[in-house]
């Protein structure tokens, strides 16, 4: 049986993570609902209630939230904090935060009220390692995981659990090759030795895949998941342990 045969997902963001993550929930039965920007401005609090309470209306319940928006990191990361305006390190902190409470807080009341549901979110191991030129990501990220705690806090005795997939860079990604290039630059070393830095970091001296992103998302919003929430799912496969 498939694990989530007639559950109702919605994800925002069309980036990599988001149509990996919504092709691998439609292969185990998921009704899935994805949006980019230019349907729905996961930054606009009325636009995300209004197209919530659309597939809610037309499927009955929505039982799985994934918020999986991004930036550009140009002009974000590679820079010193000391060199770095404001405006850049705020924008992730900013953008990140709002659209991860509108999204979610959206999600969970709907949820509650069908007793059911999980919101998931992907967060990498920057937030906790702390590495530099990084700006405001690691706030941003921070942030995020702090909040799901505690919209678990709140909302899990009615049956909504949060969780954080948490990763090291997913080299599939597009995203990945331009913070490489990003980081490879501001350490004066190459994309390979930037990438080969990083890999020695786990135990066993490999990043995260997107197949075990994909895989853990499923697991996290099937049943099989129920006792995880208000927490990280960690897939850093030793670079950052508790």
């Amino acid at each position: 049986m498939k694990r989530l045969a007639d559950k109702v997902v919605i994800i925002y963001g069309r980036g990599t993570v988001g149509v990996s993550v919504a092709e691998a929930f439609a292969r185990e039965g998921a009704k899935v609902v994805i949006t980019g920007h230019n349907e729905v401005d996961a930054l606009n609090e009325a636009a995300v209630r209004q197209h919530l309470d659309g597939v809610a209306k037309k499927e009955g319940r929505v039982d799985v939230s994934f918020n999986a928006i991004g930036l550009p990191q140009k002009g974000i990361q590679g820079t010193a904090l000391t060199e770095l305006p404001v405006e850049s390190y705020m924008l992730p902190v900013v953008t990140y935060t709002r659209s991860h409470f509108i999204t979610a807080t959206a999600a969970a009341r709907q949820m509650a009220g069908q007793g059911s549901g999980v919101i998931l979110a992907h967060t990498p191991s920057a937030s906790r390692t702390s590495p530099p030129f990084v700006g405001g990501m690691i706030p941003a990220w921070s942030a995020l995981e702090a909040f799901y705690r505690s919209l678990s806090a709140e909302c899990a005795d009615s049956g909504v659990r949060t969780v954080c997939l948490y990763t090291t860079g997913i080299p599939e990604t597009t995203l990945i090759d331009e913070v490489w290039e990003i980081h490879g630059k501001a350490h004066g070393v190459s994309y390979e030795q930037f990438n080969a830095r990083m890999e020695g970091m786990t135990h066993r001296k490999r990043l995260t895949t997107l197949k075990e992103l994909t895989d853990a998302a499923v697991f996290a919003a099937s049943d099989e998941g129920s006792a995880i929430s208000g927490t990280i799912l960690n897939l850093t496969a030793g670079m950052v342990i508790y």
